[in-house]
């Protein structure tokens, strides 16, 4: 005994007085001194020790018995069910104030900057008015920060879902030839498509209560990190062509179903001759901007502080020259037009839709979830802490439930934006109220001066947006040395998904 204890370090422990360990007269005296003493136990007093005497041997408690105790009411469980489910009322009072206000203020008051250009370019892609974009930057956000887990996660409009939503909104409500935008038809045109989007996102915020209820939280465990990259690399690519006609200045049917992506590239091509000239001068010289400043942020992101607010100020720039200039009567170029000011009131989305919309939500739900899921899980296992998946299913269930009675369409997690969230310094969810600040006050108070804002600056913003996913086949080479199955995920999943539609239509063939 006593060499094991030697070897394995206790020799230290024993008290002074035994001299050298290693002599025989030192090894009798310890023997003699060293002895060990247990209680033993029987299974009486075993029972009687842990409360277990009186339990019959069989089950423990009866059924009825459990379910009893479970349900019992008390003030004690009723908080803890709160902080569970509303998890701000658990981590707002540990707020480290001195050493966390300053972070969340700078990153959420860059983000909030960022959103704005962000939600009226991706209301484009939603086939809706630019000023949805900021209602959807805005409801949600504040929403997650009550009931998300993410530290550092961005919600608010999305690029993928936002183009996966418009191809419902085009099928459902398609663009007329000749349309006014002055007129009353118009009016109702955009009513009726804010509709089916608002209906997209009731339903998709209801199958994800749904599955929160069923605690399908863990399906976010079969998400690897190289099929969440090749399906946005996909959208990349969507995104992309669908921006060409803006970009250039065509005015050009939007195709939806199957090859669409196909359709589209080949229609741009057809009608190159076409090309709005002034529009693709302001479209060259926004790429010009946003292309090397965006480098720019992306290389010294060490040594920034907060990123340069290229968006914004390209925006605000563009603005003013076509102010300036009347690049919409002289030019004929495409402008965002009139954004209301002021708070949206209640509405009720197209409820009648909703049998036709409920195969493509699917999809778009299965979308939205498994990004946002998974920029959670990337960032708190950076950080050191952990994500609750069946939360995050509640929280952006509520998100998309609440917000679709305000006019908004489906959102999730966005990629650029938690990037940002997370590289400007930010700590907790409380940097979304100085998010959700900066789109308000937009609301209230600017958005009627982006009147003469050209629609082609909000798609060079889309595109270049989404320089991350393009970046992502960078990833190639060491996946190839690591794992040769992610290597077949990133590179010919994209091949695979790069029909967008298709999923969609999918579901939406099968049968109710």
């Amino acid at each position: 005994m006593y060499g094991q204890w030697q070897s394995q370090g206790f020799s230290g422990l024993f008290p002074m007085g035994y001299g050298d360990l290693n002599t025989p007269e030192t090894r009798d005296k310890m023997s003699a001194s060293v002895a060990v003493y247990r209680n033993i136990y029987t299974e009486d007093r075993f029972r009687q020790s842990y409360g277990t005497e009186d339990k019959p041997r069989g089950g423990g408690q009866r059924f009825r018995e459990k379910i009893a105790e479970r349900c019992r009411c008390s003030r004690e469980a009723c908080l803890h069910l709160l902080r569970e489910r509303v998890p701000i009322f658990n981590w707002l009072p540990k707020y480290r104030l001195k050493k966390w206000i300053l972070g969340d203020t700078i990153a959420g008051l860059t983000v909030g900057i960022l959103h704005i250009p962000q939600g009226m370019a991706f209301a484009l892609l939603t086939s809706v008015a630019p000023i949805y974009g900021l209602y959807t930057s805005f409801f949600p956000v504040v929403l997650y920060m009550l009931f998300g887990t993410g530290r550092h996660v961005s919600t608010g409009t999305f690029a993928v879902v936002s183009l996966m939503t418009g191809s419902v909104v085009e099928q459902l409500v398609p663009t007329p030839l000749q349309l006014n935008s002055s007129s009353p038809e118009a009016a109702d045109f955009e009513a009726q498509r804010i509709g089916v989007a608002s209906a997209v996102a009731l339903l998709s915020g209801i199958m994800m209560l749904c599955m929160f209820g069923l605690q399908l939280g863990f399906l976010s465990t079969y998400l690897s990190e190289p099929i969440v990259k090749a399906f946005t690399s996909a959208a990349a690519f969507h995104v992309t062509i669908s921006q060409l006609q803006s970009m250039l200045g065509l005015r050009l049917p939007r195709h939806t179903g199957p090859f669409s992506l196909f359709k589209t590239l080949a229609s741009v091509i057809e009608n190159l001759p076409h090309t709005n000239m002034a529009e693709l001068l302001t479209s060259l010289v926004c790429l010009a901007i946003l292309v090397p400043v965006k480098e720019v942020n992306m290389r010294f992101r060490q040594h920034l502080r907060t990123p340069i607010p290229v968006e914004i100020l390209t925006v605000i720039i563009a603005t003013g020259v076509a102010y300036a200039s009347s690049l919409d009567s002289n030019y004929d170029v495409q402008i965002v037009g009139h954004i209301p000011a002021g708070f949206p009131s209640p509405r009720m989305p197209a409820l009648h839709k909703l049998p036709e919309v409920a195969g493509d939500t699917v999809a778009i739900t299965f979308v939205g979830y498994a990004v946002s899921v998974s920029l959670a899980m990337i960032y708190a296992d950076k950080h050191g802490y952990s994500i609750q998946p069946n939360q995050e299913l509640l929280a952006h269930g509520i998100s998309n439930t609440v917000s679709s009675l305000f006019t908004c369409f489906p959102s999730s997690a966005t990629l650029a934006t938690t990037n940002i969230l997370e590289s400007s310094g930010g700590f907790t969810q409380l940097s979304g109220l100085f998010t959700s600040l900066v789109v308000l006050i937009v609301l209230l108070l600017i958005g009627p001066l982006f009147y003469f804002l050209p629609k082609a600056v909000l798609a060079c913003i889309n595109v270049t947006s989404l320089r991350q996913m393009f970046l992502q086949f960078q990833d190639l080479p060491d996946l190839w040395r690591v794992s040769k199955i992610d290597f077949v995920s990133l590179s010919v999943l994209p091949l695979i998904c790069v029909n967008l539609p298709l999923l969609g239509k999918w579901f939406s063939d099968q049968p109710l």
